[in-house]
């Protein structure tokens, strides 16, 4: 593997402000997404290895997070002006078109970006959470569904402040008991309280396995993921999550649309956003027309390019060389 120049930090200007990206590498723009409650450098290991393959690679932090702008209003960070962004950085890079490739809320940002701007993004991977077209009830309204005695952590996320109130005292502590609950390795077992939702009184945390960090995640990165949200807050990071009826309205002209753009998918075996939506990777012919390659890991769970990194980097490095030029 040919050495590649160390990353460079940058900030670019967008409609919230600026987004703080760092890019390494030269070549074809692949532009990288991550979810929550991540940053930049949830794609430290992928950035060398694309560089390496051949390609300019990109990794932001998403509006809210780290050291991007933080706009206050709630309805700032819906899904328009997140795949808004997604292009200012392209544009910012003087790029014309890229790849993007999102994890977890980044793959649905991604599958956004690429389904309403096709003109700059020719190509779309989603890790971790495959595509599900715009459409269908109210996402409120199914989510308030899911528990009876219980209260699903979406819906448990809507209120301004909640959540906070809970997370902030103590970010650090929190985030690894969050990471550890949907990581293969120290889920918590088969039957017992699942960590997506809250018992009623309770807090999102009372279920988080405690005191074993993921064999992905060291104390040292533990502290970088810590740090910039204890400088910044949960609030940026919270508010996607609080506009997700206004995204129903706002791709309402797009309900049950394809992605037409070649396409990669790649999930985690133990990971419930792959077995919950079961339905949607068996849906991917005719959602996902495109699909060059699907890849379910055994054994890894939510946290797909930390946890798999080198299993990851082969998939993804072997896709784009299947894309034109």
């Amino acid at each position: 593997m040919p050495p590649t120049a160390p990353p460079a930090h940058r900030l670019v200007p967008s409609p919230a402000g600026r987004i703080h990206l760092v890019e390494q590498g030269t070549g074809p723009l692949v532009l990288l997404v991550h979810g929550f409650p991540e940053s930049w450098y949830s794609w430290r290991r992928q950035l060398p290895a694309l560089a390496a393959a051949g390609y300019r690679a990109a990794a932001v932090d998403v509006r809210g997070y780290g050291r991007s702008s933080r706009p206050d209003r709630v309805d700032a960070y819906r899904m328009l002006e997140l795949a808004e962004d997604s292009v200012a950085v392209v544009r910012a890079l003087g790029e014309e078109s890229a790849v993007i490739v999102g994890h977890d809320w980044g793959a649905t940002i991604a599958a956004n970006s690429a389904l309403v701007r096709p003109d700059v993004f020719r190509a779309v991977a989603l890790l971790s959470v495959p595509y599900t077209p715009p459409g269908g009830p109210r996402p409120s309204e199914v989510f308030a569904r899911m528990g009876v005695d219980e209260e699903f952590y979406v819906s448990y996320f809507q209120e301004p402040g909640r959540a906070e109130a809970e997370i902030e005292p103590d970010v650090r502590g929190w985030l690894a008991g969050f990471y550890a609950a949907f990581s293969a390795d120290t889920m918590p077992a088969p039957g017992a309280p699942d960590p997506h939702f809250v018992g009623r009184g309770g807090r999102l945390r009372d279920r988080f396995p405690a005191g074993r960090l993921p064999g992905w995640l060291g104390a040292a990165e533990l502290d970088v993921y810590a740090g910039e949200f204890e400088r910044t807050g949960l609030s940026g990071a919270l508010h996607r999550y609080r506009n997700m009826d206004r995204d129903w309205e706002d791709l309402a002209a797009f309900e049950g649309a394809a992605l037409t753009q070649p396409s990669l998918f790649l999930g985690g075996a133990q990971d419930a956003s792959t077995t919950w939506l079961a339905d949607a990777i068996e849906a991917f012919p005719g959602t996902l027309p495109g699909l060059r390659a699907s890849h379910v890991l055994d054994g890894c769970g939510h946290w797909i390019q930390q946890e798999r990194p080198d299993e990851v980097n082969r998939h993804l490095t072997d896709w784009l060389a299947t894309l034109p030029a």
